[in-house]
């Protein structure tokens, strides 16, 4: 994806995003809908999912920061520490750890301490989209297996996650009375 694309594709999904939320009541908001993929006993609020958007974005930029720092393995979920192979289930296990730990540490935020810090996230990934060349945005993310690896669409794939966690709360009943 180049500048343009990727700003576009992510303004606009957070615009859309804000509007999905701000429709929603506090019930709505708070009550638990999905089951961790960590700990399935504790359930996650709409609230949890749009806060998990902002770790994840905050990882991806730093992933891409890494990269273009030299890094030979900046997104580091492919190998351990000891540089050894991770199974599918190793790197989701250490994901959703990763996940369920933010969660829980984010729980009590009100709506708009979650607004805020999402717009953090994407404050740093903006600022990151205007630091990099075009050149750089095409540059492939050794390990990304976001989008299309690219620099460019792994952090365009920010407004894809956006939109596949309101899917999954929506289905899980979140817009149900």
């Amino acid at each position: 994806m180049n500048r343009v694309e990727v700003e576009l594709k992510l303004n606009d999904a957070r615009s859309w995003l804000l509007t999905c939320f701000m429709g929603l009541s506090d019930e709505q908001l708070r009550r638990p809908i999905t089951p961790s993929e960590h700990d399935p006993a504790n359930l996650w609020s709409a609230l949890d999912h749009f806060a998990h958007l902002a770790l994840i974005e905050r990882n991806f930029a730093a992933m891409v920061r890494r990269h273009v720092a030299g890094d030979a393995n900046p997104v580091g979920l492919l190998t351990d520490e000891k540089g050894e192979a991770r199974t599918r289930e190793q790197i989701m296990a250490t994901v959703h750890e990763m996940t369920e730990n933010w969660q829980r540490k984010h729980q009590t935020a009100t709506l708009a301490e979650v607004v805020a810090l999402t717009a953090a996230a994407r404050a740093d990934t903006l600022n990151l989209l205007a630091e990099l060349t075009d050149d750089q945005l095409l540059e492939r993310l050794p390990g990304a297996p976001w989008s299309d690896g690219t620099i460019g669409g792994v952090i365009g794939a920010n407004a894809d996650h956006a939109r596949s966690h309101w899917g999954w709360a929506t289905a899980a009943g979140l817009l149900s009375s």
